[in-house]
């Protein structure tokens, strides 16, 4: 039997157990973006000029304030940066990730990481999980784009566990002939996008770089356009190379002619990052006379195996 002793400490634990119980009523509650209860992901373009020259550094393409977090953060569960690593210098990373992801735009080097070691060089691509600190060696001059799954893991408050892939390497020259395989198939003028997607055998059913990323590597062609499309997983898009008169406009609406209504316009220079928020309607347009070519790095992993992503096309 209790004592008043007792029972006076089960009510303080109660009131310690239910005091951050809340309760919303569900029509006003169940979409926190219409109500304004939590951010939209902002556009938001990053130019060359972050990185083209200087020093040896790490540029964070920090969104956190817009999204309303206190740690670094370009998407909610993306986390980006340009890098550059004058020649003869180095860098390392070691977050909180499952899964990085880095396109080599210039330079050529190694990476190391847990006793694998490798070189790369411009075109390349290469994923790394989490888990070990990533030092990474130019030989000549390197600027690279690099996203991870930071942000995932520090609003899930997990940390890294086990790595889900090896380190992997796409080399430019057979990324270039898979994707000219695409280019030039009967049809292709037809598709919505031209482009691949780069996969690891570890994960057959999404068929993605990794369990929680894809990387696609596209191609808009001179004097064509890219209709409208859109998918539940933001997009970290990096622009290799392009001519001027080559922009991308998004926007939230389709008007009947499968066009979008009152587009924000977003003009490609060469070594450019911008975003392209969940939900968006988004097409390309190439009015220039040479090809060019878009990289997305996207959370669509983890969309694709939550059955969540949702593309869609405009007729």
């Amino acid at each position: 039997m209790l004592d008043k002793t007792s029972i006076a400490t089960l009510s303080l634990q109660d009131d310690e157990v239910t005091r951050d119980a809340e309760y919303f009523e569900y029509t006003s509650s169940a979409n926190p973006i219409g109500a304004k209860l939590i951010s939209r992901v902002p556009y938001r373009t990053f130019l060359n000029s972050l990185y083209d020259d200087g020093p040896t550094r790490i540029v964070p393409l920090d969104l956190s304030s817009e999204l309303g977090v206190d740690y670094p953060a370009t998407g909610p569960g993306l986390m980006a940066s340009f890098v550059r690593i004058v020649a003869g210098e180095k860098v390392s990373v070691n977050p909180n990730a499952t899964s990085q992801v880095f396109y080599v735009l210039e330079g050529h080097g190694t990476v190391a990481q847990n006793g694998t070691a490798f070189s790369f060089g411009a075109g390349d691509f290469f994923s790394l999980p989490g888990g070990g600190e990533v030092v990474i060696s130019a030989e000549g001059t390197a600027r690279l784009y690099y996203v991870n799954d930071g942000p995932l893991l520090s609003y899930l408050g997990a940390d890294f566990s086990r790595a889900r892939f090896t380190p992997t390497l796409y080399p430019v020259a057979r990324a270039k002939e898979e994707l000219d395989k695409v280019s030039n198939a009967p049809g292709a003028a037809q598709r919505n996008r031209v482009s691949i997607l780069l996969g690891n055998a570890h994960f057959p059913q999404t068929r993605t770089v990794t369990h929680s990323m894809w990387a696609m590597f596209g191609v808009v062609a001179p004097k064509t356009m890219q209709k409208p499309h859109r998918h539940q997983s933001i997009a970290l898009d990096f622009i290799p190379n392009c001519k001027p008169g080559v922009y991308t406009l998004v926007g939230t609406e389709l008007d009947a002619n499968g066009d979008i209504v009152d587009p924000v316009r977003v003009d490609w220079t060469p070594g450019m990052a911008f975003v392209t928020p969940p939900g968006y309607w988004h097409a390309h347009f190439n009015e220039s006379d040479e090809a060019a070519h878009v990289i997305p790095l996207q959370d669509a992993g983890l969309q694709t195996y939550l059955r969540s992503l949702d593309i869609q096309f405009a007729r």
